[in-house]
């Protein structure tokens, strides 16, 4: 899976000299909570609503109505924003971008092409795309977890098993657990029914967990 496939596209951006009133405007409006900052068609920063609101509440001791609304006015996005942008390519993987997010310790991926932003990708948007396709979250089904199966040719004979039975397989994975020296299966069928694969297993020797989705 690529970046592409899970960002979000046609960014809202705003210019350096927006002010800070206007950028948390377009924030409520778009309900979003990070905007990148373009000069001339080009990435220079970023700022997000959590930066808006500590770097008001910062540059007056005690708020009081007229002073926030002036900060909002006059303070413009150039002056609290991030300069050193986290930027991905739409065409790397998915598993790239988690590795990067996480170094960078952001919440979000600003997609870049030929020097033009075309995206962005947050750390929700990896966690809907990735992990709940790879844990099949929202599929009907049943979940069968089958300790010391993850190991290749463990998978093909349980994977013979649920192919002689004809079911689906929605996902599959395996897992190290921690103080085992083997891989534990996951396996993600599109059955209620998985009392023969279950027998099955039990026949070749494994012990399969029943978990009903």
């Amino acid at each position: 899976m690529l970046v592409r496939d899970v960002m979000t596209k046609n960014v809202i951006t705003v210019s350096s000299n927006t002010s800070l009133g206007d950028a948390k405007k377009i924030m409520k409006e778009h309900n979003i909570s990070r905007l990148p900052v373009l000069e001339n068609g080009r990435l220079v920063g970023i700022v997000n609503e959590d930066r808006l609101e500590s770097v008001t509440i910062s540059r007056s001791m005690a708020p009081v109505p007229w002073q926030v609304f002036y900060l909002l006015s006059k303070t413009t996005v150039k002056d609290v924003m991030v300069r050193d942008v986290a930027t991905i390519h739409p065409d790397a993987t998915a598993e790239e971008s988690v590795a990067l997010a996480q170094r960078r310790g952001v919440g979000a991926l600003v997609v870049v092409e030929d020097g033009k932003v075309v995206g962005i990708v947050t750390t929700t948007d990896l966690f809907n795309g990735i992990v709940n396709r790879v844990l099949g979250i929202g599929r009907p089904g049943t979940r069968l977890i089958i300790p010391d199966a993850g190991e290749g040719k463990d998978v093909e004979k349980v994977l013979n098993v649920v192919n002689q039975q004809n079911i689906e397989v929605i996902t599959m994975f395996t897992i190290d657990l921690p103080r085992s020296l083997r891989k534990e299966l996951i396996i993600h069928l599109g059955t209620n029914d998985v009392s023969a694969v279950v027998q099955k297993l039990k026949e070749l020797g494994y012990q399969p967990q029943v978990r009903n989705r």
